[in-house]
C-alpha cells in the first residue's frame, strides 16, 4: 500500500468537499466531547457516567473487555441510539434526536463486520452509497477513495472474490466519500493477517495526519500503543484515560533490571544508599530488581556501585510496562471488586 497515494487521495477528498468548510469553523472545538453520558437496557446499565474529549486530528482509542459499553457508546455518538441521561457533542454539534442528520452528514463508521453487497463490484458498491450520502462528484469521489486505500486497480472485482482484508479496505473507501470529520472504527483489524493490519495501521495514520480525528475500538492493545495518542479505558464506567506512557507511570513504579554473570556476594551493600534507588529486590539468582525515581540518575549510580564491587554486568534496562499491563490491572481490579 503506498502511503503518498492514500495522503495524496485524502487531501484531495478534503479539498474538494465542502465538510471542509465546517472544520474551519469550529476548529478549537473538541472533535467528540462527552458529558455523563449514560445508557440502560431493561435497567441494566451499559455505560454509566462516562465523561470525556476527544480533540481534532486525535487518534483515540476506546478500550475494554466485551460487554463494556464500548459499541453502545459509539452507536450512541453515532446518533443511532439515544442516551439515557447526559450529553454529548460529535462535530461540534450536540447529540439530540433533531441534529442526527446533521451529525451523520460529518462522521461515518466502520463496523467490525464491512456490509459490503458481496455480488456487486468495489466500485458498484461505492456508486450505491455515495448515491445514499449525495457526494457531490460522486464518480471523481470514488476514484480518489480508491486511491487513498490503494485499491484502484481492484474497481471491478466483486468484493465477494476479496479477501477479508481487502474488503475492510473498501469498507473504508466507503467512509471516506463523506469526507468525515470524525471516523468511528470498530475493531478494524479483527481477523486479519498481519500484512492486512499493517496497510489497515498506514492508512489510519495517513487520515490522521491528513485531520480525520479516529475514534478507534479495539481488543488488540499493541495496535492502540501503537496508533493511539490517547486510550480510554471502559468497563461499563471509565476506568482511566490518558497517554499510554502516562497510564504506564500512574499505575507501575519504574524499575531497572540488572543482570550480572555470577550473582553478587553482597548485593545489599552494592545496592544501598544509591542515588533515585528506593529499594531492591532480587530476582532468580543472578537479576536485581531496583525500585528508582528516576532512572537517569539511578543507572550511571549502580553501573559505578557494580563496576567498585567487581561484578560482570551483563546489563542494566529500564523494565517497561506495556498498555497491556494496564489494561489488566484495572480490569483484574474490577473482578476483584465484584467479587466482594
Amino acid at each position: 500500500m503506498s502511503s503518498d497515494d492514500g495522503v495524496s487521495g485524502l487531501t484531495g477528498l478534503g479539498r474538494r468537499h465542502g465538510a471542509g468548510a465546517g472544520r474551519q469553523e469550529c476548529a478549537d472545538a473538541p472533535a467528540v466531547e462527552v458529558s455523563h453520558l449514560a445508557k440502560d437496557f431493561g435497567g441494566r446499565a451499559a455505560v454509566a457516567d462516562v465523561s470525556f474529549s476527544v480533540a481534532r486530528g486525535e487518534v483515540f482509542g476506546f478500550l475494554g473487555p466485551n460487554g463494556a459499553g464500548k459499541t453502545t457508546t459509539v452507536r450512541m455518538l453515532g446518533t443511532l441510539v439515544a442516551p439515557t441521561s447526559g450529553s454529548a457533542a460529535v462535530a461540534g454539534i450536540p447529540l439530540a434526536p433533531e441534529k442526527g442528520v446533521e451529525i451523520r452528514r460529518r462522521i461515518s463508521i466502520v463496523p467490525e463486520s464491512p456490509g459490503l453487497y458481496l455480488q456487486l463490484s468495489v466500485a458498484e458498491n461505492l456508486e450505491c452509497f455515495a448515491g445514499l450520502y449525495e457526494a457531490p462528484d460522486p464518480g471523481d469521489r470514488i476514484d480518489r477513495a480508491l486511491r487513498a486505500v490503494s485499491l484502484a486497480d481492484r474497481a471491478h472485482d466483486a468484493c465477494g472474490a476479496l479477501s477479508k482484508g481487502l474488503r475492510q479496505r473498501v469498507a473504508l473507501a466507503r467512509a471516506l466519500l463523506s469526507d468525515p470529520q470524525v471516523l468511528f472504527l470498530d475493531e478494524p483489524t479483527s481477523g486479519l493477517d498481519p500484512v492486512a493490519a499493517r496497510d489497515v495501521h498506514e492508512l489510519i495514520a495517513a487520515l490522521s495526519r491528513s485531520g480525520v480525528t479516529i475514534f478507534l475500538t479495539t481488543h488488540r492493545l499493541e495496535e492502540a500503543e501503537r496508533l493511539c495518542d490517547r486510550v480510554a479505558i471502559l468497563n461499563t464506567t471509565l476506568r482511566t484515560i490518558g497517554r499510554p506512557d502516562e497510564l504506564r507511570d500512574q499505575l507501575f513504579a519504574r524499575t531497572l533490571t540488572v543482570r550480572t554473570l555470577l550473582p553478587l556476594t553482597q548485593p545489599g551493600r552494592v545496592f544501598a544508599n544509591l542515588p533515585a534507588v528506593d529499594s531492591w529486590h532480587q530476582d532468580g539468582s543472578d537479576a536485581y530488581v531496583l525500585a528508582v525515581t528516576d532512572p537517569v540518575a539511578a543507572a550511571p549510580a549502580a553501573t559505578q556501585a557494580l563496576v567498585a564491587a567487581d561484578a560482570d554486568v551483563l546489563s542494566i534496562s529500564e523494565s517497561r510496562h506495556s498498555l497491556e499491563d494496564v489494561y489488566l490491572e484495572l480490569i483484574n481490579e474490577d473482578e476483584e471488586a465484584s467479587r466482594r
